[in-house]
């Protein structure tokens, strides 16, 4: 696949990653990017800015780089290399690349064990996805699955508790103590949970909305639940 960007390509370079070809404009032609593509013998093209946004509409900062497709985790594999009081989260089909390159930064400063998406109608790991994610991709696990529902009872026979998010509840994000294997799971932009992951959860909370609008951003409400599961988890840890 295609990535773009000068952050993406330092991320690359650090992370000793394959990049087959790399497309740079015209005006970057002896810069440090282009020192290190000729460094480690990558074969590299330069382009006016006009022929490089033939490869992609988006921000390209000059650089496109053609490495291989993501490589997703399996479900088993992840499970296995878990900590021992696991957090991880459930994308229940987000579609917006840039939702999800912000969550996946959100989980890998906070250091969730990996990320699940469904394989239909969700943002896959793309060039986009990539750039957002400002290099967290390289260090954050994410599994693809066919079937939601499947997984999530899959996870509680594996002793993990899920904890859906949805405006309709009374039970605010910080009156659990998430003190256990926790299962996080963020709705669509649009339609939130779907009926039946919804069904599925053991917990549901709300982040109380005080203003006029009565929604977060999907990357912003995960953020703030995410950090407020490590606050729970730090408070128990210091009482013990």
């Amino acid at each position: 696949m295609y990535v773009y960007g000068k952050n993406v390509a330092k991320e690359l370079f650090n992370n000793n990653k394959t990049i087959y070809k790399a497309y740079l404009q015209e005006n970057l032609k002896g810069s440090n990017i282009d020192n290190m593509l000729t460094k480690n013998n990558v074969k590299t093209a330069y382009l006016s800015k006009k022929d490089l946004d033939k490869i992609t509409k988006e921000n390209h900062q000059g650089v496109i780089l053609e490495i291989d497709d993501y490589n997703y985790y399996s479900l088993d594999e992840a499970l296995k290399n878990a900590s021992s009081n696991p957090f991880i989260v459930i994308l229940d089909h987000i579609e917006d690349p840039h939702n999800f390159g912000a969550i996946i930064r959100t989980c890998e400063a906070a250091k969730v064990d990996f990320i699940i998406i469904p394989k239909n109608r969700s943002a896959s790991v793309n060039a986009t996805v990539m750039k957002t994610s400002a290099g967290a991709l390289s260090n954050v696990k994410i599994v693809m699955v066919t079937n939601l529902n499947n997984t999530i009872r899959k996870l509680k026979d594996s002793g993990y508790w899920i904890v859906g998010t949805d405006m309709d509840t009374n039970v605010s994000y910080d009156d659990l103590d998430y003190d256990m294997p926790i299962c996080l799971i963020i709705g669509s932009e649009g339609f939130g949970m779907s009926k039946l992951v919804k069904d599925n959860c053991d917990f549901i909370v709300s982040i109380p909305m005080y203003g006029k609008v009565n929604s977060l951003n999907a990357s912003v409400a995960s953020a703030i639940i995410i950090y407020e599961v490590l606050e729970k988890r730090k408070k128990v840890s210091c009482e013990k």
